[in-house]
């Protein structure tokens, strides 16, 4: 059985959000004075700060900090209600939304739909590389991660053949953006000082660290100034900068790197993180499969200047999944694409605005940071009215990174422990997070794997006239 779609009976209108991230978050708390009904729907029950996910991933900080419970966040605005599940299907003629929690299909029924159900780690059609290289998009990734790099350092004391031993301390970073510097940085920063004394065997500062990219610098995004800044920080770190070089293959015990010349060798290493690049929510194509919306190679949504698609002026796609020039995809576009979207419905609430009347997106550029180690960081400010930037590196760059990040922390308790922990692993050796489990290092793989089975199977289901899984209607 199927819910009906809303309809103008409806006692208060009712908005759907999809997903938990910046531009969800965002707008579910610009409606919460509004005369209408929310429902966010989310496939995890927290809220999580990704910029700060390589720090959760070297021990710096708890998990906890990053990511505080959605519901918890959203509990005093009455006019919302939180659902876990993972969206799988969007019916734009009907105007429901089907999600699914373990075998509960939950259909929700929309007047204004807001996707914010951002990205996904992209691995350019290697999918198989995910078994050998985690992302570093969800908690997942960083806690696996962090196991990997303490359980290469715990296998590596346990060897006593120097090749292994090479093997097991080699963890090459793929991707010279903002995540791979700042995790390159800290791997570092862990294996000569945190580390340093720990073993018997093995001297951790031995440990090499690989920075690989295809493209020709660090930090492209930030200019050639500051991006030979940071690589030339982090080759006095110890990190192994290889630009122009392009991942083919990935196995277990290493990994094929093709130079710019065409010959290829190889790396022979255990431990390897991917942050080379990102794919779109998959919730694109079912967009684009019932209308006429156009995806771009990334999987992004091209909307339209209210952040729209084509033919459906209530269905708004805002943070990573958009596709609109000029606007990066970090944290701030994800926030403004989500005040943007609440303020249209607002206004069509309110004002009777019609959405031919409505203003187009506009992207307020507050700059860019991205830290190389402790005590130095790049940024990139834009002088409003003016076509220059501000750029600056090292110390102060650092301390305003630090601040601008406690800022779009959710909650003060979070903020509090955070500059705590801030505090020993910046001015001492210790980092209070290095308790690892075996199954946060191997469990990740295999749940990836049935739960994509899984959606598959439901979404037949769903097609074939609502036989298979349970449902539960949610119309509101």
């Amino acid at each position: 059985m199927t819910s009906s779609p809303a309809t103008s009976l409806r006692r208060r209108r009712q908005v759907v959000i999809i997903g938990s991230g910046f531009g969800g978050l965002f707008a579910a708390q610009r409606l919460k004075k509004a005369d209408v009904d929310v429902t966010l729907i989310a496939k995890t029950t927290h809220h999580l700060f990704q910029p700060m996910l390589y720090q959760v991933a070297t021990g710096i900080i708890a998990e906890g900090e990053i990511a505080p419970a959605t519901r918890v966040v959203l509990r005093k605005q009455k006019n919302t209600r939180v659902l876990l599940g993972e969206v799988f299907d969007i019916d734009l003629e009907n105007q429901v939304v089907r999600s699914q929690l373990l075998e509960r299909v939950t259909e929700t029924a929309y007047d204004d739909l807001i996707i914010a159900a951002g990205a996904d780690q992209s691995y350019f059609g290697n999918d198989h590389f995910a078994e050998y290289a985690p992302g570093m998009k969800t908690i997942d990734h960083a806690l696996e991660l962090r196991g990997r790099i303490l359980g290469a350092f715990e296998q590596a004391e346990l060897s006593n053949d120097p090749a292994e031993q090479k093997k097991l301390l080699t963890f090459v970073v793929i991707g010279a953006g903002p995540t791979g510097v700042e995790l390159a940085g800290q791997i570092a920063e862990m294996s000569d000082k945190t580390l340093r004394g720990a073993f018997r065997n093995i001297d951790p500062t031995d440990a090499n660290v690989i920075l690989l990219d295809a493209s020709p610098a660090v930090l492209p995004p930030f200019g050639p100034k500051l991006g030979e800044k940071a690589r030339r920080r982090l080759e006095r770190l110890g990190v192994d900068v290889q630009l122009g070089a392009m991942v083919t293959d990935l196995d277990y015990d290493g990994l094929t790197v093709k130079e710019k010349d065409g010959t290829t060798r190889r790396i022979e290493s255990q431990c390897k993180v991917w942050s080379a690049g990102v794919q779109a929510s998959s919730l694109g194509k079912v967009l684009a499969d019932q209308s006429d919306t156009e995806l771009d190679r990334a999987g992004r949504v091209k909307v339209g200047p209210d952040l729209t698609i084509p033919g459906h002026p209530n269905v708004y796609v805002v943070g990573d999944m958009m596709a609109v020039d000029g606007v990066p995809g970090v944290a701030q576009g994800a926030i403004q694409g989500g005040r943007y979207a609440a303020d249209a419905i607002l206004a069509e609430i309110r004002k009777g605005q019609t959405p031919d009347q409505r203003k187009p997106f506009s992207y307020f550029d507050k700059g860019s940071m991205a830290t190389v180690s402790r005590f130095s960081a790049v940024m990139q400010v834009p002088i409003p009215g003016t076509k220059w930037k501000f750029e600056s590196e090292g110390y102060i760059a650092w301390l305003g990174w630090l601040a601008l990040h406690l800022v779009y922390l959710v909650g003060f308790r979070n903020r509090l422990n955070t500059i705590i922990n801030w505090f020993f692993a910046f001015n001492t050796r210790g980092r209070t997070q290095l308790a690892v489990t075996e199954q946060q290092v191997y469990a990740r793989t295999a749940l990836t794997e049935l739960s994509y089975l899984e959606r598959l199977r439901l979404a037949e289901a769903a097609r074939a006239d609502g036989d298979g899984p349970e449902r539960t209607d949610t119309a509101g």
